[in-house]
Parts: C-alpha cells; sequence; structure tokens
C-alpha cells in the first residue's frame, strides 16, 4: 500500500536487510518521507473496511478537526509500523507495544517525514525507540514510543516491488454524466424494433430516469411479448405499429423528417439494417458531415471518460471523412463538459512516415486544426496508443505535448483498429462501453446486447447531452 514513488533511491534497492539486536545501538535511526495521497486514504479504506466520512471525505475531515487528525493520523502510523518492520530493526521485528499522540491533521497533499530512534536497549532482545512525523513545515503531527524484540538472527531478502494499485468504482464516470441529465427535458426518441426484454428494458430504464420519451416503433405483437417477458407495463407508451425490422427503421426514420422525435434508438435488429435507412439518399438523415460512432468508455486505468472513434460506420475513411469524424467527437466531448478536449490521433509510431498514411493523415489533420478546419479542440499526431494515454510513456519518447499522455479523445485509422481497441478495454480491461452516432439530422443512440444498464442509460444521457448543448442559448 505504501509504495516507494518514482525516483524514490530507496525503490532502486533489491534487497531488504534486518539490523540484528547486537549490531544496534542507542541512537540509531531510520526515516521515510512520503506525501499524502487521495488513493492512500481510499486504500486504507478499502483494506480496513472503514468507510466513516471523517476517514475517507477530505472536506467532511476538515469539518470535523478531532476526526480528521485521527484519520489521516491512521496512515501515518502505518509508516512508522513500516519503518520499524522494514528498515530499523527490520524483518523479524515483533511488536510489543505502540503509544502514540496525534497532535496536528495530516491533509492530503503533505509531505510527513517519518522518523524512529532507539533510545534505550533493553533484556531480552527489547528495545523502545522513539516515533516522530514531520509536515513539510516541520511541525510535529505524529510523536510516541514503540517497543519491540529486535532479531537475532540476520535477514537478508530480494526487496518485494508493491504492484501498481488502481482504484475504479464500477460505472462513476457514467453517474457522473447521468447525473449532469437530470435538470434536463427527456428527449422524444424513437426505439427501433425493441423487440426483446433488453432492448425494451433499456429505453423503459431511460424513460423512468426522465432522459427520453420513447416511441416504440415496431410489430406491436412482438413489443407487448417483450414486455410480458421483461416484466413491464406498456400502458402510457405510444408503439407505432409496423410489420417487420426493415419497415420499423424506415418509419422511425420518417419520424424524425417529420419533427416529430429528436433522437433513433437502437433495438433488436442489426446497426446495417437502421443505417441503411438512415443513410438512404433520398428519404435517410444525411446533413453535410459525414455520419460517425463516438465510444465514450469508462475505463477503470484512465482517469476520465475516454472517446475513441470511430467503430461502427466509416470502415477506411479518408482524410475529408476524419475531419469529420474527427470534429463530431469534439462536439460529443464539448456537450460533456469538456471545454477544450485533447484529440490524439492514432498510428503505430509518433513520427510521419510517407509509407505509413495513417502518420500523414494524421499530420494534416494536426494543420487542419491550425488552419481552422477542425474547431474546439487541440489535436496532435501521429501518437502511439501507449503515448497517447500514458505521460511515463510519452516523457520516455521525449514528447512534450498537450495531448500526449492526457489524451480525452482518440481516433484510430480506420474501423477495424478502433473496433479491436474498444473491445480490448472493455473484454481485458473491464471498460463500460456507451455509443452514439453523430453527423445525422438527430442523435442515434446505439446499444449492443453486452451493454451493462448503466452503460445503456449512459448512451442515452450522451443523446440528452448533446442535444441541450445544440440548443442556441435563451437570452
Amino acid at each position: 500500500m505504501f509504495a516507494h514513488e518514482p525516483g524514490d533511491p530507496a525503490a532502486t534497492m533489491q534487497f531488504i536487510e534486518n539490523r540484528t539486536y547486537d549490531e544496534i545501538a542507542v541512537g540509531d535511526h531510520a526515516e521515510l518521507t512520503r506525501r499524502l495521497k487521495p488513493q492512500d486514504i481510499e486504500l486504507f479504506a478499502v483494506m480496513s473496511g472503514d468507510v466513516n466520512p471523517a476517514h475517507v471525505d477530505a472536506d467532511y475531515a476538515k469539518d470535523d478537526m478531532f476526526h480528521g487528525i485521527i484519520a489521516h493520523g491512521m496512515w501515518g502510523a502505518a509508516l512508522i509500523s513500516a519503518v520499524l518492520g522494514t528498515e530499523l530493526p527490520g524483518p523479524g521485528t515483533i511488536f510489543l507495544d505502540q503509544s502514540l499522540k496525534f497532535e496536528a491533521p495530516v491533509g492530503l497533499g503533505d509531505t510527513v517525514t517519518v522518523r524512529v530512534e532507539v533510545t534505550e536497549k533493553q533484556d531480552k532482545g527489547r528495545l523502545l525507540l522513539a516515533c516522530t512525523c514531520l509536515n513539510q513545515h516541520g511541525k510535529m503531527v505524529i510523536e510516541g514510543v514503540a517497543r519491540v524484540i529486535a532479531p537475532r538472527e540476520k535477514v537478508r531478502r530480494p526487496r518485494v516491488v508493491l504492484p501498481e494499485v488502481h482504484l475504479h468504482v464500477q460505472g462513476a464516470q457514467y453517474a457522473r454524466l447521468i447525473a449532469a441529465t437530470e435538470a434536463l427535458d427527456p428527449v422524444r426518441t424513437a426505439v427501433v424494433h425493441p423487440c426483446d426484454a433488453l432492448s425494451l428494458t433499456g429505453a423503459l430504464e431511460a424513460a423512468d430516469q426522465g432522459m427520453i420519451v420513447p416511441v416504440l416503433v415496431g410489430p406491436r405483437a412482438r413489443i407487448e411479448a417483450a414486455a410480458d417477458q421483461a416484466g413491464r407495463n406498456l400502458e402510457g407508451f405510444e408503439i407505432l405499429d409496423t410489420p417487420h425490422s426493415h419497415a420499423a427503421a424506415a418509419a422511425a426514420v420518417a419520424l424524425v423528417r417529420a419533427g416529430t422525435v429528436a433522437a433513433l434508438m437502437k433495438g433488436s435488429l442489426h446497426t446495417d439494417e437502421l443505417m441503411e435507412a438512415v443513410i438512404d439518399a433520398s428519404l435517410g438523415l444525411r446533413c453535410e458531415r459525414r455520419m460517425s460512432h463516438v465510444y465514450v468508455l469508462d475505463v477503470p486505468t484512465y482517469p476520465k471518460p475516454l472517446l475513441i472513434t470511430d467503430a461502427a460506420i466509416n470502415i477506411q475513411p479518408d482524410l475529408g471523412v476524419k475531419r469529420d469524424i474527427v470534429q463530431n467527437a469534439i462536439d460529443l466531448a464539448q456537450a460533456l463538459g469538456i471545454a477544450r478536449p485533447k484529440v490524439a490521433i492514432l498510428s503505430a509510431v509518433e513520427t510521419v512516415n510517407p509509407r505509413m498514411p495513417s502518420t500523414l493523415d494524421a499530420a494534416a489533420l494536426c494543420k487542419m486544426a491550425d488552419r481552422g478546419q477542425i474547431t474546439g479542440g487541440v489535436l496532435d499526431g501521429p501518437l502511439a496508443f501507449d503515448n497517447a494515454i500514458s505521460p511515463v510513456a510519452a516523457a520516455a519518447k521525449g514528447i512534450v505535448s498537450e495531448v500526449a499522455g492526457a489524451a480525452d479523445i482518440l481516433v484510430a485509422p480506420d474501423l477495424e483498429s478502433v473496433n479491436m481497441m474498444a473491445k480490448q478495454l472493455i473484454y481485458l480491461a473491464g471498460a463500460d462501453a456507451a455509443g452514439i452516432v453523430l453527423g445525422a439530422r438527430v442523435p442515434i443512440i446505439l446499444t449492443s446486447r453486452a451493454d451493462s444498464a448503466t452503460a445503456r442509460l449512459a448512451s442515452c444521457a450522451l443523446a440528452q447531452l448533446f442535444i441541450s448543448h445544440q440548443k442556441p442559448l435563451v437570452p
């Protein structure tokens, strides 16, 4: 839990070695310096099961000074134990007792120096050690005494490298998106062919949340059968009866053209079947801009929502199409509250190579942004995937960039690479995936049978937030 920070000399040591009772003299001491980070408090809560707000909520702890001292003092006390068990005396030490006084609070971001010093050698291998913790201002925050039995035998072991730990609350990013829609009006949405329990339930749950007003478009008998299977009552919901899925897609698109719905939501038909009606040259929903799909992923190892595009519409986009793909993603990111999205144009390498068309497109897109042909975001590319999302990888390559290591949006060369990248994050990294198609007259909510209930709601939230963001401001 208390892993050495980058640059800590102790992190490079290969062995951990104790000091036996006979080797120790009065006045011997050892120190350890650490900075209190939010994840330290969170890890402590996870390991101990202690979710007292005074211990895990920094604002609460500030309001309740006594509990704040105790809460963050527990972290300091654990550091003292770490020094005793790993440095002085080290491995083999037996703890007898420890008395500590918490003199002052330790705040998030504070740096604490822990020091233990031998004050007395007693019989039977016992030691008394003075224990102190000073903050970065030299103020005493913890002091006390520890009594231990020092080891008699020498112990030298390879130093264990602590694992990197990532804390993640499943669906936390999506919960924030959904919460952001609470003050918005629900969007009247044509739900296309919701003829199984899963797709119908997703639409009805979004309605329950006040996110959409669903118009259920499809064969009435099959929709009602799906409702029976899901245990849902369709009373009060509008159903537009159609003979089959093709007719449902066409009827839903017609509702958009008539101005009676402001979004489409995919039900239990194939994406290609829905999009065929959407892109129809005479009766579809095409606009000047090319349509594209954007995944919004909640990745456990990434600190913010990650937008990835285009995973469903454009198979091998040329430069002009990529421009629209990038702009669609920027517009969505801004609707989600990211004022100036960082856009990484991906390739296999981070340098322009004439034999790799994706690097040429990346460089061209960045220049298009410089010339105002793409607006609202900051672009960089070509960037390899690791350089786009890892500041460590970007630093190792010497890349100095506002985007590298902190991307909000990843734009891959083609549909195949985006699709594989997104599914790897979903199935190997445990990411949740919400998705939406932009660039048509209205946003199109795409859901998958593999989507969680939260991801389905998040997809509806994307459409609701996007529509609200596109509306002109009312004076």
